[in-house]
This record gives structure tokens, C-alpha cells and sequence, in this order.
């Protein structure tokens, strides 16, 4: 059991780590970043973009190195890349340097979640797989709410933060190495091959993912520009809605007792268009500070409960091959993200902050036409 939970516990760190520092607290800190390195909004979309597109690839690599390297070896070299990433992010002097470190600490967060799914399917109980890994899946809320927390207690240069941050990933990595055990033999036999890729079901699992991410953006990298922009928050203001916004996220850990009880497909679909109209009740100038708050809030608790309903659509589809089952969702979500970040700059500098967030959220409610089907998770289940 004390295995069990330093499993889950160290999962959830590296999580917070890879996903809540290195990768979305680039969009709390962005306004900082665009006025001392002179970034327009498109230019700060692409860099976001390269930590998305580098995420892709570390998914993959993730998946074709976890039979060599065992979910030890892939977990530990997450959390380096993402720390070595949150450096060169800390000392960047250019927007070459800036995209460089994002993009890097991106890989890392790619490598994150497949050699941890596969952990939990290796080492903890069948009974308890879908609560592990909605946990582990929160510890990207965790993370989120504690770089908002840093804003505010640190109050100090986001190359001061980012330096903080790199350091409590040296720390987690070495917590990482010492909780998972290694599993080679685990997942040798039945190694990736892109074949599997073609299984039925997976088609429109990605399809509603890649919406799902590309639509995303509209927080995930512009969010505190939003907030400054179109309700005036100051740096503080903005600071305590990410944490609101990652307290409520930590919701996402009891995504596992929502399919339980009311099934992935519903808590699917519930998600998705929870997003959605978060971001329509945003567009619209006149909505209160406080109502605001509350949007941002609800917006990262239905996201995580989102991704953890994809995980366990992903698990279900390759019972035998957790990592590639969380992987594909999470692929595809980034690549949605990767090209959603410039895009949404690019209709912000055209048209407008009101007609880039409401086309963000028709992409994601145009995601919950699809859902797993009632027979492939009683079959799982």
C-alpha cells in the first residue's frame, strides 16, 4: 500500500512538474515575457505551439523507448528534459532561446504520462487504475495552482520563477527515479508499432482530442492576456485566477468516480461543452470580475475531467498497452494545441479577442460529437 502511494504521489509531482510548470505556466507568465522580449501575440502563439509540437514527439518517443528504458527510465528522463528546459527558459535572452526552452520542457511533458499509465497498470491493483490515474492526471491542476502561488508569494521576475521552477524539478526527478520501479520486461512483449494505430475506435477518439486541444489554447497560452485585456486584471489578479483555476482542476482526480458512476461517454461529452460555454461567457464584454474568476475555475475543472475521460476512453481501446492508450489522446490533443496557439494568435490580431474565443469554442463543442462506444467500456470494464 505505502508503494502504492508513493507510486501515485510521485506520478502526481512529476505531473505538476512537467505539465503545470514547463508547459502551461507559460501562459500566467506571457504578458511578462511578450513586454521584456518584445513579442507580438502571433509570435508568442508559435513559441507556445513548439512546446505543443515538441510534446508530440515525446509522446512518441515514449512509446517506442519504453520497452528499452522501462517506465523508470522514460519518467526520469521527463522530468530532466523539462528541467533543463525550465533553465534555458530562465535565461533566455531571445525569442530563439524562449522557443528553444519551451519547446524542450514540452518534450519532457511528452514523456510524462505513457511510462506513468504503464506504472499503474504494472504495479497497482486493476480495481484502483482509474482513481491512480485520475490522481496522477490532476497533478497537472497541482501544478497550475502552485505556479499561480509562486506569483504571488514570490512576487519577482519570471526569470526568477522559472529558476524556482527548475529547481523543484531536479527535485521531483530524483523523487521519480526513486518511486517507480523498473519494468522492461513488463511491456517487452508487446512492443509499438504504428499498425496499432489503425485499431477501430481510435479514429474518432482523435478526432474529438485534436478539437478538444486546438480549441484549449484560447487559456492554455493566452489566458492572462485575455484576463488583462478584456477585464483589466492587474498581475496579482491574474496570478490568483490560475490558481483558482488549478484548485479547481484538482477536481479532475475524482474522474474516475464520475465514469464509475454516471460513464466516460456522458462525463465526455459534460466536459466539452462545460469548456465551451466557459469560453462563450468570456467573449462577451460586461461580465463581471467575479463571474470571471468563477469561468476560469470552471473551465480548468471541466479540462483535466476531459482529459481524464480521453485517458480512460485511450486505456480502453488498448487494455494491454496503457502508455499507447493514454498516449494517442494526449497526441493528438497536442497536435490540436500546436496548431490551435498560432491560429488563435492570428485571429486575435485580425479580427479580434471576441471572434478568436468564440471560435475556440465551437471547436471544442464540435469535439463532443464523437464518444466511446457503450460496448468497448463494458468490455474494458
Amino acid at each position: 500500500m505505502k508503494r502504492d502511494i508513493n507510486l501515485v504521489s510521485a506520478g502526481f509531482a512529476l505531473t505538476a512538474l512537467t505539465y503545470g510548470l514547463g508547459r502551461f505556466a507559460y501562459g500566467l507568465l506571457l504578458p511578462e515575457i511578450r513586454n521584456d522580449l518584445a513579442l507580438t501575440v502571433s509570435s508568442a502563439g508559435w513559441i507556445g505551439g513548439s512546446s505543443f509540437a515538441a510534446y508530440c514527439i515525446g509522446v512518441l518517443i515514449a512509446f517506442i523507448t519504453l520497452t528499452r528504458l522501462g517506465d523508470r527510465g522514460v519518467a526520469a528522463l521527463a522530468g530532466i528534459t523539462a528541467t533543463v528546459g525550465l533553465i534555458l527558459i530562465a535565461t533566455a535572452s531571445s525569442a530563439w532561446v524562449l522557443g528553444t526552452g519551451i519547446a524542450l520542457a514540452g518534450f519532457g511533458t511528452g514523456l510524462t504520462s505513457p511510462p506513468l499509465a504503464a506504472a499503474v497498470s504494472h504495479h497497482i491493483d486493476a480495481q484502483a487504475h482509474s482513481i491512480s490515474n485520475g490522481v496522477i492526471n490532476a497533478g497537472t491542476a497541482g501544478g497550475i495552482a502552485l505556479s499561480g502561488i509562486f506569483v504571488v508569494i514570490v512576487d519577482s521576475s519570471w526569470r526568477t520563477l522559472y529558476t524556482l521552477f527548475a529547481g523543484i524539478g531536479v527535485a521531483v526527478s530524483v523523487w521519480a527515479v526513486l518511486a517507480l520501479p523498473s519494468s522492461r520486461h513488463a511491456v517487452a512483449a508487446r512492443p509499438f508499432t504504428f499498425k496499432s494505430l489503425g485499431r477501430a475506435g481510435v479514429d474518432g477518439l482523435c478526432a474529438s482530442a485534436f478539437l478538444m486541444g486546438a480549441g484549449s489554447t484560447a487559456v492554455w497560452t493566452f489566458g492572462a492576456a485575455l484576463l488583462q485585456q478584456r477585464f483589466e486584471f492587474n498581475s496579482q489578479e491574474v496570478a490568483y485566477a490560475w490558481i483558482g483555476l488549478g484548485t479547481a482542476a484538482t477536481l479532475g482526480a475524482s474522474t474516475g468516480l464520475l465514469t464509475n458512476r454516471f460513464g466516460v461517454a456522458f462525463v465526455h461529452r459534460a466536459s466539452l461543452l462545460a469548456m465551451a460555454l466557459t469560453l462563450c461567457a468570456l467573449a462577451f464584454y460586461g461580465l463581471p470580475t467575479a463571474l470571471a474568476f468563477a469561468g476560469m475555475a470552471v473551465f480548468g475543472a471541466a479540462y483535466i475531467v476531459s482529459t481524464g475521460a480521453f485517458l480512460l476512453w485511450g486505456i480502453a481501446l488498448y487494455p494491454s498497452r496503457p502508455d499507447i492508450g493514454l498516449g494517442i489522446p494526449f497526441l493528438t490533443m497536442a497536435v490540436g494545441q500546436t496548431v490551435g496557439a498560432p491560429a488563435y494568435g492570428f485571429v486575435w490580431d485580425h479580427a479580434g479577442v471576441t471572434p478568436a474565443l468564440l471560435g475556440a469554442a465551437s471547436v471544442i463543442a464540435l469535439g463532443a460529437f464523437w464518444r466511446p462506444a457503450h460496448r468497448l467500456l463494458a468490455h474494458d470494464t
